[in-house]
């Protein structure tokens, strides 16, 4: 078959013809533009370029090219619809359920001893808990989910409080958009206090609104985190954990503090 410029087009357009994508060609530029109908997000194809390869590939030519387009466009829609799901990680007790109100497994990952990761929705006011129902309604996988939800916890501003007692440095993280205790699974966060810590760097998630972090550099400052962590567990609005974590070779391992003494669970 001897092959021009408009059976071309016609074949591209043929291969890569779908409900959700629009094609326009310019005549004066001699190229297919196809695009995403929703996001107008799209790419732009020379015909003269693909009939070049047509000639030495023939119709192997234009599979390459629809594949190319193909893989494209899914990608970039794929690109925009994350953007408008804001899926975040949410930091839990162990104890808190497993099951919605009416009876659907969440989707959740494990953590520590005393706490476990849920995965939800946020709609800007409030955010939903992901289901298996939900997980299919967003047509995601539990690894995609996962995977955004860490993404957007690290992409989030952190505003930090400090302050010292008896030696020992305290941050509080609160930016209440209830997240906070969440970013304890940010590990570049992390990383970043561990880094100028002089002491034992201390973390602790006593309800989801507030994540701290301490410098433990002597013995007093065991206590006083105690302190500040059993009194923020029993004012916060979704408490999580009372005790605190050693941040040691990017783990997190549950302690008792008593009197002035931190005990390995």
């Amino acid at each position: 078959m001897k092959m021009n410029s408009k059976l071309l087009k016609e074949a591209l357009i043929t291969r890569l013809e779908r409900p959700e994508w629009a094609v326009r060609h310019d005549r004066e530029k001699d190229t297919l533009r196809f695009e995403h109908k929703e996001t107008k997000k799209g790419i732009t194809i020379s015909l003269p370029g693909v009939m070049a390869k047509w000639h030495t590939k023939k119709e192997k030519a234009i599979e390459e090219v629809a594949y190319y387009v193909e893989e494209a466009l899914v990608a970039m829609h794929s690109e925009t619809t994350a953007e408008k799901t804001k899926i975040f990680p949410v930091i839990r007790s162990t104890s808190f359920p497993t099951e919605s109100s009416d009876g659907k497994c969440l989707i959740t990952a494990e953590h520590t001893a005393e706490t476990r990761i849920y995965y939800a929705v946020d709609s800007g006011t409030t955010y939903r808990l992901i289901d298996e129902e939900l997980l299919q309604t967003l047509g995601y996988d539990e690894q995609q989910v996962k995977e955004m939800a860490l993404f957007n916890i690290r992409s989030l501003s952190t505003e930090v409080k400090q302050d010292e007692v008896a030696g020992n440095v305290f941050y509080f993280v609160r930016a209440n958009d209830g997240y906070d205790a969440s970013r304890i699974l940010d590990e570049s966060l992390l990383h970043s206090f561990k880094e100028k810590a002089v002491g034992e760097m201390v973390v602790a998630v006593p309800h989801q609104d507030v994540l701290i972090i301490g410098d433990i550099r002597n013995e007093t400052g065991y206590d006083v985190l105690a302190q500040i962590t059993m009194k923020f567990f029993m004012e916060g609005r979704v408490p999580i954990t009372s005790l605190s974590f050693v941040y040691e070779s990017n783990e997190l391992e549950p302690i008792f503090i008593l009197g002035k003494k931190r005990i390995k669970e």
